[in-house]
């Protein structure tokens, strides 16, 4: 009687250690969209909050902070004339196309590397290697190669984007799993139908996240491009804001870029949730 009692005492306190364990390591309870979306509001509005009590305190000059009034009072104006339209117009047309290109050559390119080893010793080393040049450098080139009109600005995107994009695709085939592979073997498929059929499949949400990712880079070098040699564009804007000294412009069309990468990212999220509404029931 007592042994059992003493082992049902041991056992009890084993329970008890490991549930406290799995609650100090499992994460916290997941939000609620409509929690997520509040906490995210209120994250911007403190920002938004802080930003008006250093402007308007005096601490920092308008020359180099300027209000959110004056910015949105600068914006309202570039939306009233039409500019601020024109200016976005014409960056999500550059980004969209030099993005697209992109992701349409470093897909099967990416696949291809990640599936066979040959073809990975050929091309990732390549891939690595350009990858770390820094892509400002290429500006002065892209230039003298293909002069200074869209196609100069179509290709300092690709450049940003391209490269990193095949190793982050040959990443997403790499993990798929080995026993997927050895199903089509036994089922007597092919390489190329084991590739079509079961790998690009497989990987294709992991590839649907590095396209979501990268685009973000396609936007960061897209201002870049629209800095030097241009005469449109919200990077184009940006620059005569600087030249002229209007602060305010400057943070506004900041502030619009990051908007509109932040609709983008939500938008290829909201797109990959109902692609993949498989993997939910499998998280």
């Amino acid at each position: 009687m007592t042994i059992d009692s003493t082992r049902a005492a041991s056992a009890t306190r084993t329970q008890r250690v490991a549930g406290a364990a799995r609650r100090r390591t499992t994460r916290s309870r997941p939000l609620s969209r409509r929690q997520y979306i509040l906490t995210a509001v209120i994250g911007f509005a403190t920002l938004l909050v802080v930003w008006a009590a250093v402007s308007l305190s005096g601490l920092v000059q308008p020359l180099f902070l300027p209000s959110p009034i004056a910015v949105g009072a600068k914006l309202f104006d570039q939306v009233a004339s039409g500019e601020l339209w024109s200016d976005m117009g014409v960056s999500i047309y550059r980004v969209m196309v030099g993005y697209l290109l992109a992701s349409a050559i470093a897909i099967p390119i990416g696949v291809l590397c990640g599936s066979f080893n040959r073809v990975e010793a050929a091309i990732e080393p390549i891939m690595d290697f350009i990858r770390y040049m820094p892509v400002v450098a290429f500006v002065p080139l892209t230039i003298l190669w293909v002069g200074t009109d869209d196609s100069q600005k179509f290709l300092i995107i690709f450049l940003g984007t391209f490269f990193q994009q095949v190793l982050m695709f040959a990443d997403a085939v790499r993990q798929v799993p080995p026993s997927y592979l050895n199903l089509g073997a036994t089922l007597g498929l092919s390489r190329l139908q084991i590739l079509t059929r079961i790998v690009f499949p497989s990987a294709l949400p992991r590839i649907w996240d590095a396209l979501r990712i990268s685009l973000g880079w396609a936007w960061t070098w897209l201002v870049v491009a629209e800095l030097v040699a241009a005469t449109s564009g919200m990077g184009y804007r940006i620059t005569q804001g600087q030249r002229f000294l209007e602060t305010d412009l400057i943070i506004g069309y900041v502030i619009v870029l990051g908007l509109l990468g932040l609709i983008f990212d939500q938008l290829m999220r909201g797109l990959g949730r109902r692609f993949f509404r498989y993997l939910k029931g499998r998280s």
